[in-house]
């Protein structure tokens, strides 16, 4: 059972939003788009060039831009960027066009998991959890603003992640809905 026409992954980075894209789309029968992908595929360079030529202020305004194609495509599962949320334009996109499920992790999780990737330029300074933790204290209301479903940080393998998310997305598209 496909709960929407589009399904849309959020969280801070580090969560496993594109491997957990992946395999929602697998299930259900979607396509999917990593939404830095996507940019790096319309510009022809990586997110890091990007940032490095324009700032995040000319990085933003491409992922605003390209959030809004990809989330006109009918069935589709999106993976975005961890701060894509903090634009309201953005914010409104995801809430209007699709079902929003707010993958969270903790700081120390995701530490581990980017020990090795140097790859994300918010993320080279020398103080990586100080940076995280305020990114995850700036960001965390706008992810919950737009969530229509939250899945908490899982200390499990990808499998085992993706199969409770199906579960509740499931569980929660089969709830009744209330009359008012």
């Amino acid at each position: 059972m496909n709960p929407s026409s589009n399904l849309f992954v959020i969280g801070p980075t580090g969560a496993g939003k594109t491997s957990l894209g992946k395999r929602l789309a697998a299930h259900y029968g979607l396509p999917f788009v990593d939404l830095d992908q996507a940019i790096e595929a319309r510009t022809g360079v990586s997110v890091t060039t990007i940032f490095e030529m324009e700032g995040e202020a000319g990085f933003r305004l491409r992922e605003s831009a390209c959030l809004d194609e990809c989330s006109r495509r009918p069935g589709v599962v999106l993976a975005t960027g961890g701060g894509a949320v903090m634009d309201l334009g953005n914010r409104q996109i995801l809430r209007e066009r699709g079902f929003v499920v707010w993958l969270q992790v903790d700081v120390d999780q995701q530490l581990s998991r980017l020990e090795h990737d140097h790859n994300r330029p918010l993320l080279e300074t020398g103080d990586r959890q100080g940076r995280l933790a305020a990114m995850a204290s700036a960001r965390a209301p706008f992810y919950g603003e737009i969530a229509d479903l939250i899945v908490p940080p899982q200390g499990q393998g990808l499998a085992a992640a993706a199969a409770t998310t199906i579960e509740l997305i499931d569980a929660h598209w089969r709830r009744p809905v209330r009359a008012s």
